[in-house]
């Protein structure tokens, strides 16, 4: 198959499972998802992987996306640093927060730093990032933008990348290109996966 074909196919079969996913989590309701976000704060507070990092990379979560300020409210109180994404131009930066008072509606509603002083996001000693589906392997599926992809492929391979998502976000097979960034760790509110790759 030409080269365009398979892009054009791995695109098409991005959007497919994209679209799945996305109508299933529009249908968690609002106790489910602030519960399921509390969960999953509580497995990634066990994680082997946050005990010795100091500094912990977040995200913001927006829409129906599984809960992250409880993950991110753990951070802060065990006394970590906290950095959070904010879109620059047509990539992702990263600045400290103290407080979760400190974000506000950026980048297409997204929460985000208030104040942007650049902080190296390779001081990250977990980064723990969004995603529409995972798989088993820790192929991850994005919205599409590639900001975390090339987000991502900045960041060093050793420092342990963790996944936030519903379960049912969670899917048999993601389609993967070579610039698609995975994970090693995806946490959901019932369960840790492990990459199996």
């Amino acid at each position: 198959m030409p080269q365009n074909g398979r892009v054009e196919g791995l695109a098409n079969r991005k959007a497919t499972v994209r679209r799945l996913v996305l109508a299933n989590r529009s249908r968690v309701s609002a106790a489910n998802r602030e519960a399921a976000g509390a969960a999953v704060a509580g497995r990634v507070a066990a994680l082997p992987e946050l005990a010795k990092a100091r500094v912990v990379l977040g995200f913001a979560a927006f829409g129906a996306e599984l809960p992250a300020d409880p993950v991110m409210a753990w951070v802060l109180s065990s006394g970590r640093r906290l950095l959070v994404p904010f879109v620059d131009g047509p990539a992702l930066g990263a600045a400290e927060v103290a407080s979760l008072d400190d974000l506000a509606p950026g980048y297409r509603g997204i929460r985000e730093p208030i104040e942007r002083t650049p902080v190296d996001p390779g001081e990250a000693g977990v980064v723990i990032v969004p995603g529409v589906a995972f798989d088993e392997a820790g192929h991850r599926l994005g919205y599409g933008g590639g900001f975390y992809d090339s987000f991502l492929a900045e960041l060093a391979p050793s420092i342990p990348r963790v996944g936030l998502c519903f379960d049912l976000q969670i899917v048999d097979d993601v389609p993967a290109g070579d610039h698609d960034e995975s994970v090693g760790v995806v946490v959901t509110e019932r369960r840790v996966i492990r990459a199996n790759r």
